[in-house]
């Protein structure tokens, strides 16, 4: 029940302090660059425990990860200041990759080193290249990317408000790429097991204004917290939280979220079953053409980033 965060900035920051909130593990331990700023974040999350789970926080340096049994990797350039923050670039995170592949490639190693049997999980920005450089570094599967598990959540959301109804009862995924050409889909959405084109027809609602709408919402909504807070962290901070949680309970939850795809080539998200080993099956999906369509070219943009940092 340990849990390793490395990088103590936004992402990182957010992540410590929802799996704090949340009592996600027992032992947290905090690496980072200046090894004070994570000594000055531990010490002040642990002011706040007395008030829940019973935690311990630590500060240390990468031999402070032994016996984790999973590590969040949060380090890296962010969209701000990487320049991944225009709504017309098609690149979108991917503009971040070069420089954040060479942070991976420095500290991954020194992560395996300490922690062998960790479950690695690629939060930094674009986090699904990021896991195949962590995965062919650690030379093994146990490597996860945060995907489009925060990017569904962000989709239930929306379908929420506009159906006004609570999220937790809309049924809804995106798969995929975590990025500008991640893949919705709306042939198996449903608010409690109500298909939304019923939903739609009752209201005399158009499918497509809904489509065009919630879409720009979500695929950009990174980009709308940005330009308001200057960082996109809280979600995906619960998000990385929750995903650990999932690790080392060994739950067994299914959930859209990005591993290695051997059929593909590439680590992209579809709906899996993550437990103690990491994603422990990948379930199958029924999609429309359109929807495979979008896959396939979601797989070639991430196929032909990840060509890019690997010659």
């Amino acid at each position: 029940m340990k849990l390793g965060i490395i990088g103590t900035g936004n992402v990182g920051n957010a992540s410590a302090l929802a799996a704090v909130a949340r009592g996600s593990a027992r032992e947290i331990v905090l690496v980072n660059r200046t090894r004070k700023v994570a000594e000055a974040v531990a010490t002040d999350l642990h002011y706040g425990i007395p008030l829940g789970p019973r935690i311990d926080i630590s500060d240390g340096d990468y031999d402070a990860l032994n016996g984790a049994g999973v590590i969040l990797i949060t380090s890296g350039v962010n969209e701000k200041t990487g320049g991944a923050t225009d709504r017309s670039d098609a690149q979108g995170r991917l503009r971040l990759l070069e420089k954040n592949a060479a942070i991976y490639r420095d500290i991954v190693p020194k992560i395996v080193s300490a922690a062998p049997q960790a479950v690695l999980v690629a939060v930094t920005d674009p986090p699904d290249p990021l896991a195949d450089i962590a995965r062919m570094i650690a030379a093994h599967d146990r490597v996860l990317s945060t995907g489009t598990f925060l990017d569904s959540l962000r989709f239930r959301v929306h379908l929420g408000i506009h159906f006004g109804v609570d999220a937790a009862s809309v049924e809804a995924q995106v798969i995929g790429d975590h990025g500008t050409s991640q893949v919705f889909l709306w042939s198996s959405a449903r608010i409690a097991g109500v298909p939304l084109a019923r939903l739609l027809q009752e209201r005399r609602g158009s499918l497509a204004d809904l489509r065009a709408k919630v879409e720009n919402d979500v695929r950009y909504a990174n980009i709308t917290i940005i330009e308001g807070h200057d960082a996109s962290q809280y979600g995906i901070g619960i998000v990385s939280a929750r995903i650990a949680e999932m690790v080392l309970r060994d739950e067994c939850s299914a959930i859209p979220i990005g591993s290695y795809q051997r059929e593909f080539g590439v680590t992209l998200s579809l709906p899996s079953v993550v437990g103690r080993g990491g994603v422990t099956a990948v379930l199958p999906i029924d999609l429309s053409a359109e929807e495979r369509d979008a896959l396939r070219k979601s797989t070639e943009n991430l196929r032909t980033a990840l060509e890019r940092v690997s010659s």
